[in-house]
């Protein structure tokens, strides 16, 4: 998300280095710069006119005189002035009121309600250890009732059944009562997908809304929508005051506009991102650390964060037991390597985080790292033998046929995976006996993982 906005934004701060201070004259191409980069990210027109008017006034004024160097001035200015626009820090979900506390998901057809509705789910279960409800009031799209139904039992949440003969609010009434005698701390309600020009669907939106007197009421958007969903968001709002926004499909957005609009256009927050396909791929929205983001300057505690939820502890201590006492890294370690990257939505989106990532070659990132490749590599390591993992200088010829026929894969990429192994198998032995200083150095590119050159 935000890739084309951040490369823009990078050279129009660069267009000021070398100068002395900061002026109205030399400041005016850079902040042209940065107002085509906002509209070609798709930003509302009134948002990138306000945006523009106050980095203009804060960066002629008394604020820069203080700073190093006019560039590391424009940044700071630009960074306050994203962390304002994207909104106030995030606050978690609000569960003080008596159970099941309800939560209403709403927007645009093919938004990615349903789906949100069991990440959400997912989050609270796993994070907050709430026992968690999900409904379906969508009646018009049988589909979709069984799809939240089959997500329900994935992600271990309860289910309140519903069909498309019954009317949204009976369906509402019946699943306040279910949540009650089940003692759900959370109802996740999950309505139907709807145009905010269509006055009857509105008008039964509004109606599920005031039977279900949801406390978080949170209105789901395509971040590729562009500016339609922000009018639609502004529709939305007017009728069901939202409490915050679900930013859906942020990976594979590269503009941005959406998230950097809704918030100044509805004054409504964004309190999470959805990014993957996965059931846990939902991230808390936090405005500073999506401001970093954007700058180039990485959310590394975002990543810290995931490493904590998504990385097994048992099996990395169990990994350096073995490296500490000199056994032998074989191909089962690699592959548990290689689950717990995928884990993480690959190499590339770990390094999206760092500050390190600007200088990497993102489509050589992505074509090395992404999630596709990891799965191939896995299925060549789940192709072998116990004994081919354990020793894999015993993998010859015929050995690698069978394996790259059982992964449904070519000999050359069993034989690239072997050679990344010995790399690595190759590190760990110097890390065993010279500890980590030695491994880095020792490592192509300063800490680059093998293979990603």
């Amino acid at each position: 998300m935000f890739d084309n906005l951040s490369s823009r934004l990078a050279d129009a701060v660069r267009s000021v280095s070398g100068k002395g201070r900061l002026t109205e004259d030399n400041i005016k191409d850079t902040l042209r710069q940065v107002r085509l980069a906002l509209l070609e990210a798709d930003v509302a027109l009134s948002v990138v006119k306000g945006f523009i008017d106050r980095i203009r006034d804060r960066a002629v004024g008394e604020e820069v005189g203080k700073s190093l160097t006019p560039g590391q001035a424009l940044i700071k200015i630009i960074h306050g002035e994203l962390v304002s626009l994207l909104g106030e820090p995030h606050s978690p979900l609000d569960f003080k009121a008596q159970p099941p506390v309800v939560i209403l998901l709403a927007g645009l057809q093919g938004s990615g309600k349903t789906t949100t509705a069991a990440k959400l789910a997912k989050r609270l279960i796993d994070k907050d250890k709430k026992r968690v409800m999900l409904v379906s009031v969508d009646v018009y799209r049988p589909a979709a009732i069984l799809q939240l139904q089959v997500l329900a039992t994935e992600v271990g949440a309860l289910h309140c059944q519903s069909s498309v003969d019954d009317q949204p609010v009976a369906i509402i009434d019946r699943a306040l009562g279910e949540a009650r005698r089940s003692h759900a701390d959370v109802l996740i309600i999950d309505t139907a997908g709807r145009l905010h020009v269509d006055d009857g669907m509105m008008r039964e939106l509004a109606a599920v809304h005031a039977c279900a007197k949801p406390h978080e009421t949170l209105f789901v958007v395509d971040s590729m929508a562009g500016q339609d969903a922000v009018n639609a968001a502004t529709a939305f709002n007017n009728i069901l005051s939202l409490t915050g926004v679900v930013l859906t499909k942020a990976d594979g957005d590269a503009r941005g506009g959406v998230a950097l609009s809704v918030r100044e256009v509805t004054g409504k927050p964004i309190r999470f991102l959805g990014v993957g396909e996965k059931v846990d791929a939902l991230e808390a929205f936090h405005p500073d650390r999506m401001a970093s983001r954007i700058l180039g300057m990485g959310d590394v505690l975002t990543l810290v964060e995931e490493i904590e939820d998504k990385v097994s502890t048992d099996k990395a201590e169990k990994l350096a037991r073995k490296i500490r006492k000199g056994q032998g890294f074989d191909m089962s370690d690699l592959r548990d390597q290689l689950e717990q990257m995928m884990n993480m939505g690959g190499l590339g989106a770990m390094l999206e985080k760092l500050p390190i990532a600007r200088n990497i070659n993102p489509a050589a990132l992505k074509d090395r790292a992404n999630e596709r490749q990891l799965r191939w590599q896995v299925a060549i390591i789940n192709s072998m033998t116990p004994g081919e993992r354990r020793f894999p200088k015993t993998i010859n010829g015929s050995r690698k046929k069978r394996i790259a026929m059982g992964s449904g894969l070519q000999v050359q990429d069993v034989n690239r995976l072997l050679k990344q192994f010995m790399q690595m198998e190759k590190m760990m032995k110097k890390m065993s006996r010279g500890g980590m200083k030695k491994m880095l150095r020792s490592m192509p590119g300063g800490g680059m993982p093998p293979g990603l050159h």
